[in-house]
């Protein structure tokens, strides 16, 4: 139920199958973020037409509202959502970082004031996988303490110390409740200090067996050199059998870099984001869609992608609905990047399969790194 394939290599990029009780995931992928249940201004109609085969939903906004017992009580987040293929639920430990102020770390967990309606929440390492057992999702994250980029020694320390003694105590209430369906992925932390990471580890690693394993506290503010310096380290030492995931991280550049050090998924919400703010991904780099240059551009919005937005509709058109202010707008884009950074995996992994991943990747970035899209 919980098995992962290496189908073929080049170099240190792997193409490999992922088989989970809800379907079979090919990788390398890309998995968009649905924080609430809801990729914003998607529908899982429209995430399928993009070969979605994965998707991600968070453990804190799905407890907050609303609530795991609702969605336990409607079937499970799988028939919430109406989305049937694999899903992985992130257990709350980013919110430790991106909700700093409204939050209080010890060591039972994080008391997080609700950014819903002001009300106090406590989320222990038990509780976090209590609710993801009731969302079912396929993959469940153990709960971690995540600390900013560039965070000094004495601080990545700390939050890998803690992180370690929750991952015991979500893996020991993992087994207590006995999940049909459903596994949980270890985080590594450690800051970008290459000590601390493979340190943490090796420690993680002797609460085997995994099914998966995940390389979190990365794309948090740290310079890129450093995030990927702190991949490459623990590609040399993580266990070649088990799918690695690289959390919050997908823009075009770092998903090509990363996997070039071995990794297999990933995720984050720059796609929609970006989208819902104009900004598109082509071949030649990042496109802001308001750009006056546009307004009577009667070409495609990137004439190598086959999505809907890039088959029916002009550039002219998309500037319009930003223009006007026009929902439909934020959903095209915002389909289009999702569709770009899936067919980006799906190229990597053709490229891997024939061999010459080193020969795309250097072609793709002379490309991409074109200045001539406004």
């Amino acid at each position: 139920m919980f098995e992962f394939r290496v189908d073929a290599t080049s170099g240190a990029a792997r193409a490999g199958t992922l088989t989970l009780p809800h379907g079979t995931v090919a990788t390398p992928v890309f998995m968009p973020v649905g924080t609430q249940a809801t990729v914003r201004t998607l529908s899982p109609a429209d995430l399928q037409a993009v070969g979605a085969q994965i998707i991600l939903a968070n453990t804190y906004h799905l407890h907050v509202r609303p609530g795991e017992d609702v969605i336990e009580q409607l079937g499970g987040l799988h028939k919430f959502m109406a989305w049937d293929r694999p899903l992985l639920t992130d257990s709350g430990g980013f919110q430790v970082f991106s909700l700093e102020g409204f939050r209080r770390v010890d060591e039972a967990g994080v008391e997080f004031q609700s950014h819903v309606d002001g009300s106090r929440r406590m989320l222990t390492p038990e509780r976090a996988i209590e609710i993801q057992a009731k969302l079912g999702a396929d993959i469940a994250m153990a709960f971690d303490h995540v600390i900013p980029g560039g965070a000094d020694q004495a601080t990545a320390r700390d939050a890998l110390d803690r992180t370690l003694r929750w991952l015991e105590r979500c893996k020991k209430r993992h087994d207590e409740l006995k999940i049909s369906g459903q596994t949980l992925w270890p985080i590594i932390q450690g800051g970008t200090l290459p000590a601390l990471r493979t340190e943490c580890l090796d420690r993680v690693m002797e609460l085997s067996p995994w099914t998966g394993i995940a390389i979190g506290g990365l794309s948090v503010g740290e310079p890129k050199d450093k995030m990927y310096n702190t991949v490459e380290v623990l590609e040399e030492r993580l266990p070649p059998a088990l799918p690695r995931y690289l959390m919050g991280v997908g823009f075009p550049a770092d998903l090509v870099a990363a996997v070039e050090r071995g990794v297999d998924l990933f995720d984050c919400v720059a796609p929609t984001r970006g989208g819902r703010n104009g900004s598109a991904f082509t071949p030649e780099g990042t496109l802001n869609i308001r750009n006056a240059a546009f307004r009577t551009d009667e070409g495609p919005l990137d004439p190598s992608c086959d999505c809907e937005t890039c088959t029916t509709y002009s550039r002219g058109y998309l500037r319009h609905l930003f223009a006007a202010g026009e929902l439909l707008g934020l959903r095209l884009l915002s389909l289009h990047n999702v569709r770009y950074l899936i067919r980006l995996a799906e190229e990597i992994r053709a490229a891997i399969q024939r061999g010459d991943f080193a020969a795309w990747a250097g072609e793709w970035r002379r490309r991409y790194q074109h200045t001539g899209v406004a």
